[in-house]
């Protein structure tokens, strides 16, 4: 099956899209896989953004560090697998997060966040393995308070079967909730399937996608790698059958509730509100991060927002 394709006489029925990512380099030659947004899909329910970040080794003495940057009109979500990042952000949080731990920033109005190699992880080296999702925010909640939440890995439902385990990291499916307050009916969930276990994907929420982390799977006689992101068409039953040790997170929810225009880290119903936060920024009215001095500067030579979709 070529990857690239959307829709021929023989493609699954379970599958409307296949997305292959592309790299993108946060700078410091720090890479990420972008499987959102791409050309072939821009969004998945109120999920408008999804990076894969590593496996990656990080030398001795040196680390991630993505210098404060702001966000408004959405929520950010960092989920790790392997390592350990700092968060810092503009309401005075500093929170370490761990693998199978949540972290969900709601930017609303405006907020800054810093994402770090701890201090004492840089002598000797780290490794970094995860990803950051993006979810847009409705257009009633855009603009309200910022607000910072971390659940950690014993507080997320996990869902156990021969072969198989679920953790939910955010929203509501296979029966189970995620702790966390979201702003929209939504799910995210981090799935480790052993072969030859099948997986039903829940069949509630309108929009799903499936994004192979490691491994393969088959859907419908046809098999997938790690690397692509598989968009399940509408009310299709969807079983996932592990054909190797596999990883892969499950997302989607209800579509958003109009147009958004997506512009650097900026998500807004209005392009005029895009517009503002960028005079925000470059007129330094966003709320710094205590104890940080170093700022991402406005990328002026930035294309026009991007109206999804």
């Amino acid at each position: 099956m070529n990857p690239n394709a959307s829709t021929s006489p023989h493609d699954p029925l379970s599958v409307e899209t296949v997305v292959v990512p592309h790299a993108s380099d946060l700078g410091g030659g720090f890479k990420v896989m972008r499987a959102l947004p791409s050309v072939r899909r821009r969004m998945v329910g109120p999920f408008v953004f999804l990076d894969q970040m590593g496996p990656v080794e990080l030398a001795a003495g040196s680390g991630l560090d993505v210098r404060p940057h702001p966000h408004i009109g959405l929520a950010t979500v960092t989920y790790l697998f392997d390592g350990e990042i700092l968060h810092r952000d503009s309401l005075g949080n500093v929170q370490p997060i761990r693998p199978g731990e949540l972290n969900w920033m709601t930017a609303g109005r405006g907020i800054v966040h810093s994402e770090r190699t701890p201090p004492e992880l840089r002598p000797s080296g780290s490794r970094l393995a995860g990803l950051q999702a993006w979810v847009a925010l409705p257009e009633r909640d855009e603009d309200s308070e910022p607000a910072f939440a971390h659940h950690g890995a014993a507080e997320l439902p996990v869902i156990d079967a021969p072969g198989l385990s679920v953790r939910l990291i955010a929203g509501e499916a296979f029966g189970a909730r995620s702790p966390v307050a979201t702003h929209s009916p939504l799910f995210y969930a981090d799935v480790t399937l052993a072969p030859p276990a099948r997986l039903q994907v829940p069949i509630e929420h309108a929009e799903r996608a499936a994004y192979i982390v490691a491994g393969s799977v088959i859907i419908d006689g046809v098999t997938h790698s790690a690397g692509q992101l598989l968009v399940l068409r509408r009310g299709a039953e969807v079983v996932i059958t592990a054909s190797s040790a596999t990883r892969l997170m499950l997302l989607g929810g209800e579509p958003l509730d109009g147009p958004r225009h997506v512009w650097w880290n900026f998500v807004s119903s209005s392009r005029e509100r895009i517009e503002q936060a960028k005079a925000d920024w470059r007129a330094g009215r966003f709320a710094p991060v205590p104890g940080e001095s170093e700022l991402i500067p406005l990328p002026d030579n930035r294309p026009p927002p991007v109206r999804y979709p």
